[in-house]
């Protein structure tokens, strides 16, 4: 199944308590048992103004679907195509 990066822009990410976050991603895993097993959060990363989370996901639509009832914004939805790390220098 395609896995995505999805780039959210949210003005002052890096300064939201642990406390929003928490909101937040319990509003996200709510959205995501309504939507079905065939969409799943990985994890998030937050900058000071975006927060860029990695999904599973049979297509783009449903990561925007996601979005779109979660209320969130979904600014840049990029499919991975391919994972390097440093043993890929070997």
């Amino acid at each position: 199944m395609p896995k995505y990066v999805i780039e959210r822009e949210i003005p002052g990410a890096g300064k939201l308590t642990a406390e929003q976050l928490h909101g937040i991603a319990q509003k996200s895993c709510g959205v995501l048992r309504s939507m079905g097993p065939q969409i799943q959060w990985l994890h998030s990363y937050v900058t000071d103004d975006k927060i860029y989370c990695v999904y599973i996901a049979p297509n783009e639509e449903s990561v925007r679907k996601h979005a779109e009832q979660g209320g969130f914004p979904a600014n840049r939805v990029s499919q991975v195509r391919r994972m390097i790390d440093p043993t890929t220098s070997e």
